[in-house]
């Protein structure tokens, strides 16, 4: 077994709170135990040849721990250590049914770290239509009302990930109080949670939108973030109903690309990169055939070109955001120019996935402006000596695209070299037809090649 794999094994007793028996509570290099009953399972099942194997191995595993599991005298602590190995059977892909209500029994009896486990396993076990779901909802409803800030935290999180639908009324007044929490990791568990109900029941909680644009403007860089992630979900499927949010969101691209946020969220010098994304992408939905709505946003995107100079893969990420939304928007003829000549950077590139990247960003080009991209004619055809067979056909694909009267000799004829020497039926079909297209464009021009 390989080193790195040999010390997982031994730290996940101590992720999961297995301490060795005879160890005190001061730690020490005996205190996670390297040899639980979890790491023997995992190196048990590493070690065997053939699927007949493990699942003979499994089924004396389930075995054991449905009779340990079922035995009144078992602790809580035992039972969860049944609980964690259960949950990699599971993982596994074999069934532990019988397991299931002892999971539900530990999360509503146990100590914090027996309740986290039980959490835990009933969120891996069930669905949110699982009858046993149920028996879950009075122990949320308590844990919400806790004062203990990691119960709160617990349920929060089951809820946002299963919860059924039918008790949502239970739980709606407890979670939306938990939006005026002092805790920012309160609010934005609370937030998630909502936007959860709002996606399998939405007729019941309405009222929640403005709970929403709340969490916007809230104080906290968190929530507001989490905010940012729901609203990208709900203008995907409906951008008019958020047009009026176009200033809000433009307000905060200008405080992330500006520096505003705390350092935290930088990721290498860059300032909250991710976040920056979000927002490029919401003002792309907002902006696409709307003139009025991306007049707002010209000044933050031509900001946003300018200060991602860093060369680095996250700063290309924006780069390519930013100009695939500066392309989805209705267009403005100088911020198209400079989209253009960052795209350049891409194309120049000698790493693959960034070259890639810059020839996808040309197709959203030529669909505002052909003549934009003729200024990266020579470097695109100069793509077709890659050796990458994917940038070869997005090569082909651009050079089609491109093609007019001055230049169609030349790409027709880089067209008919790469034909001769392709072995791939799709790329000589595909090929093939793209050339008669341009030979019936442009007969009088083709035919002195």
């Amino acid at each position: 077994m390989s080193d790195v794999v040999e010390r997982t094994l031994s730290a996940l007793p101590g992720l999961l709170g297995q301490q060795d028996p005879g160890s005190g509570p001061g730690g020490g290099p005996g205190r996670v135990s390297a040899t639980s009953r979890l790491g023997g399972l995992i190196r048990s099942i590493t070690a065997l040849s053939s699927k007949h194997e493990e699942e003979k191995l499994i089924q004396q595993e389930q075995t054991n721990l449905k009779a340990t599991v079922s035995a009144p005298t078992t602790t809580l602590r035992l039972m969860k250590e049944c609980m964690v190995r259960l949950i990699y059977c599971e993982m596994l892909g074999y069934e532990s049914s019988f397991g299931y209500i002892h999971a539900i029994k530990l999360a509503q009896q146990g100590n914090l770290l027996e309740k986290r486990v039980g959490y835990l396993a009933v969120s891996l076990f069930l669905h949110e239509n699982h009858e046993l779901l149920l028996l879950l909802v009075n122990t949320v409803v308590k844990d919400l009302q806790s004062t203990n800030l990691v119960e709160v935290c617990m349920a929060l999180t089951v809820v946002s990930q299963i919860f059924p639908r039918e008790m949502i009324p239970a739980v709606l007044p407890l979670i939306e109080d938990k939006l005026q929490h002092s805790k920012e990791i309160i609010r934005r568990k609370a937030v998630q949670a909502l936007y959860k109900f709002y996606l399998i029941a939405p007729n019941q909680v309405q009222h929640i939108h403005d709970k929403f644009r709340k969490a916007l403007c809230d104080r906290d860089v968190g929530v507001m973030a989490a905010s940012l992630h729901i609203y990208l979900q709900m203008i995907k499927k409906n951008a008019s109903g958020y047009k009026d949010l176009t200033e809000s969101f433009v307000t905060i691209l200008k405080q992330v690309v500006g520096g505003k946020l705390p350092i935290d969220f930088n990721y290498h010098s860059v300032p909250a990169p991710w976040l920056q994304i979000q927002l490029l992408r919401i003002l792309g939905l907002l902006g696409k055939d709307d003139p009025r709505t991306s007049e707002l946003m010209y000044d933050v995107l031509d900001e946003s070109l300018r200060r991602a100079e860093i060369n680095h893969n996250i700063t290309y990420a924006i780069l390519f955001e930013c100009v695939q939304t500066i392309y989805t928007i209705c267009p403005k003829s100088d911020l198209l120019e400079k989209a253009a000549k960052c795209i350049g950077k891409f194309v120049r590139s000698p790493k693959i996935n960034l070259k890639y990247l810059g020839l996808k960003a040309l197709t959203y080009v030529i669909q505002q402006d052909p003549n934009l991209a003729l200024q990266h004619q020579m470097t695109i055809i100069e793509c077709l000596d890659h050796p990458d067979p994917i940038i070869k056909r997005e090569t082909l694909e651009l050079l089609y695209r491109i093609t007019n009267g001055q230049n169609v000799t030349v790409i027709v004829q880089k067209m008919l070299d790469y034909l001769r020497q392709s072995k791939e039926e799709y790329t000589i079909i595909n090929l093939t037809g793209k050339i008669a297209e341009l030979a019936e464009k442009y007969p009088f021009l083709l035919l002195k090649i």
